[in-house]
Parts: C-alpha cells; structure tokens; sequence
C-alpha cells in the first residue's frame, strides 16, 4: 500500500509532474457501477453485506472506508479517461483491479475500475471500440468476464498462465506464458500481438494495466524481467499509442516485491516514459 504514497511524491521530486497535475476524484455513482456490475453484486458490497466466503475471496475485510476507496479508485479512472480524450494520456495512481467481476470480488479487487471507465465511455458515446491491454502477471479475469459478450471491447491478457487466478475467464485474446519467461520473448510477443490487435480490432481509446509484478524481483510473479525489460514494456505500448494517436488510460495494477524502491521505480519508469513522448 505503502507505493500510492511514494510515487505521486518521487514524481514530483523529479520535476516530471506538480501537484496542480493530481486530482483527487469523487464517489463514483450507483448508475455508473451497475454498467459493469450486477445489482444484487453491487447492493451486497454496498451494505456490507458480502458473505464471509465472498470477503475471503476478496482478500481484504470489508469496511465502508475500503468501500469508498474502491468508489473513488473507479471515478479516478473514469476522470483520467476524460482527460485523456484531451491531451492523449492520463494515469490513475491506483487501480488496475481487474479480478472484479461483474457479480465477485477477488484478488484485492471490489470493483474493476477499468471495465466501469469503459462502459462509461460506450455509454456515453464517447467511444465506440476500445481495446484494454492488461499486462499484469495476474489474468485479468473479472475484465473479460464483464466484456465476454461486448464486440465493442476487446480484451488482451498477457499473463504467466500458471499463476492466481487458477480458474481463467476467456479474454478476446489470452496469452498464457510460462513460469520464468524473460525480457526478450516477451517483448517479443508483446511487440507481434499489440500490432496485429490494433490493425484488427481498430479501437478508438486504449486502456493499459501496467502492473509490474512481472518483474523477476516480485514474490507473486513468476515470470523474470528486468527493471529495464519493464521500462521496454511500456515503451512498446506507449509509444503504440502515441504514434497512432490513440487517447490512453493507465491503471499501475500489482507489484509485490520485497523492496518497495524496486516496486516504485517500476511504476515510476512508466510516467517517465509516457512524459517523454507526450510532453
């Protein structure tokens, strides 16, 4: 938890961001919650009313101030996704709670914060083809659960496939990779399937998870790259987006390892590039 904390304040040590660049969002509404998830899902987690197996899935006791949390993580995305339509990119400091799906809570995650931009952005007209790339180790199951029947969205997860979640959703495309993958056939795939997606599916609005557990230094990993492998990764995606003048929303997503200065220095590397090709 300590890395929502340190990152806002290394990047503005940096000089890569001020604070006029933070927003603090509101609570997201009922209305906006129920385009992703369902009702009798939502008024349980809403009156704290999950059932005991529901909270152990879920990873965290439940509690109206973890619920507030997760409201303003989603409304944080959905503000970032408007800003982004202006000047191309914007990032939520949180987020990436892409195991929620639209009836479960799971894997630290309530309610995902993505899908909910998403269908904000369908809903309202403001987009009408989107393409999420969840390149957390950890599948992004609740995404594709929630958009398994929306031709309008399509799903990307690349993941090591023998890792939490053991019961894996169909997204639009999975790749599964295996245990101890590192920098060079990842960016490998990475660089083959985004192009041919893109060319493919044509979106309008990219959102990116760009969760950092897959580096070789996190303890719910178990794939091996680099810090620099990492920075490439985003890269790759970034700069994909930047030349194709796609607006992006990013979600920083996981990062477990044992130091939290390699955890933040991930996560950070992301900003630094992201400000280098767009301001």
């Amino acid at each position: 938890m300590l890395k929502y904390e340190l990152i806002p304040e290394q990047l503005i040590y940096e000089g890569l961001i001020t604070k006029e660049n933070l927003f603090s969002p509101e609570i997201l509404s009922e209305d906006v919650v129920l385009l992703s998830h369902e009702k009798a899902y939502w008024e349980r987690l809403r009156d704290l009313k999950l059932s005991p197996a529901e909270i152990r899935r879920s990873g965290f006791p439940l509690s109206a101030t973890l619920l507030e949390r997760e409201l303003r993580i989603a409304q944080g995305t959905i503000n970032g996704c408007l800003e982004a339509l202006n000047s191309g990119i914007a990032f939520n400091i949180a987020g990436g709670t892409h195991h929620a799906g639209s009836n479960w809570a799971e894997g630290f995650c309530l309610l995902n914060d993505q899908a909910i931009a998403a269908n904000y952005l369908l809903n309202r007209g403001l987009s009408k083809k989107i393409l999420i790339i969840d390149l957390d180790v950890h599948q992004g199951n609740g995404t594709a659960e929630i958009f398994r029947h929306e031709e309008r969205v399509f799903t990307f997860s690349m993941h090591a496939e023998k890792n939490f979640p053991f019961r894996k959703e169909q997204s639009d495309l999975d790749i599964g990779l295996d245990d101890g993958v590192s920098d060079k056939e990842y960016l490998d795939i990475l660089r083959y399937n985004l192009g041919n997606i893109i060319l493919n599916h044509q979106p309008d609005f990219v959102f990116y998870l760009s969760g950092v557990d897959v580096l070789s230094t996190d303890k719910l990993g178990k794939l091996n790259l680099s810090l620099n492998g990492c920075k490439e990764r985003d890269e790759i995606v970034l700069k994909t987006c930047k030349l194709m003048s796609l607006p992006v929303q990013v979600s920083m997503g996981g990062g477990y390892s044992p130091k939290v200065s390699d955890i933040v220095e991930a996560h950070c590397n992301t900003y630094r590039i992201a400000h280098n090709l767009y301001f």
